[in-house]
């Protein structure tokens, strides 16, 4: 029954990744926090998951012609490179038994941000003068550092920082900054996850890691296709909205409330599905009259 369960959370998971664009760690390390996981478990498996996940979303990103491929690569270089210098403050905070408050606050820091950003300044990005005090090469090199630097740090694909900062710092439109971004992500965790499995330190579910994949080849899938329903507004929107309902779910497992903030994730996630859901009915209806 647990594996059916996170057979069954690989496919949640997955949709929201192929849709939003982050790499699916991002929402399963907190999921698996509050499920009891300890940090560096959590970060190990979600790592493997978004590896497998981050393969299908590319592919699907790929018919869809959403990803900017030189800009992927250079954002993936770069994040692989920083996700060596990371790992081993990840394990030093593990040996110091910090890892439980460190790495929910480094959480709960980053998602603060980038929930304001894309709900109440997702309007904002650089001017065409701002963006020549900046050098294309140099905004991607930092874009990448940052991403795989927090990739390894939070065992996520570092999607969910990456794609409203290429949003603000590169002017991607949000579905171009999605598929470019689950390019580096796939870069990011595969170099990630394979440093780590080399760590004594570490233990890894694989029957757990596989079955979320399992679900996870399916999901994806939906996600990206599930881009087209939506504005580019309405993406910003729901974005900012799950990086909300995370980060309270976050600060409810440091409060020990646990129940409270998978309640939350669950509220928003059928929120979602329920949305898209009907807007493919809707559109599968319109196309029928016009065809009639």
């Amino acid at each position: 029954m647990d594996l059916l369960l996170f057979l069954f959370l690989g496919v949640i998971i997955s949709i929201l990744s192929g849709f939003f664009g982050v790499g699916g760690g991002f929402i399963l390390t907190p999921i698996l926090l509050l499920l009891g996981f300890s940090p560096l478990e959590a970060i190990v498996t979600s790592l493997l998951f978004s590896m497998g996940t981050s393969v299908s979303g590319v592919i699907a990103h790929y018919r869809l012609k959403n990803i900017l491929w030189r800009k992927g690569l250079a954002l993936g270089i770069f994040g692989m490179a920083a996700t060596q210098a990371a790992k081993p403050f990840v394990l030093y905070l593990n040996e110091r038994g910090w890892d439980e408050i460190v790495i929910p606050g480094l959480y709960i820091t980053f998602l603060a941000y980038f929930a304001f950003t894309m709900i109440w300044d997702g309007q904002a990005v650089l001017t065409t003068e701002q963006k020549r005090g900046f050098p294309p090469l140099v905004r991607l090199a930092l874009i990448g550092l940052l991403g795989g630097a927090v990739s390894t740090t939070l065992g996520v694909g570092g999607g969910f920082i990456m794609v409203p900062l290429t949003i603000a710092f590169l002017g991607l439109e949000p579905k171009k900054a999605v598929g470019t971004s689950l390019l580096a992500v796939l870069a990011i965790v595969t170099t990630g996850f394979f440093s780590y499995t080399y760590t004594e330190a570490v233990t890894i579910n694989y029957p757990i890691g596989f079955c979320l994949i399992a679900g996870g080849l399916i999901g994806s899938q939906f996600g990206a296709k599930w881009t087209v329903l939506y504005k580019n507004k309405e993406m910003k929107l729901l974005l900012g909205s799950l990086y909300t309902a995370t980060l309270i779910s976050v600060v409810s497992k440091l409060a020990h409330f646990n129940t409270f903030g998978l309640t939350l994730l669950s509220v928003f996630v059928l929120f979602f599905l329920t949305l898209s859901i009907l807007r493919i009915i809707q559109k599968q209806r319109l196309k029928e009259k016009l065809s009639d």
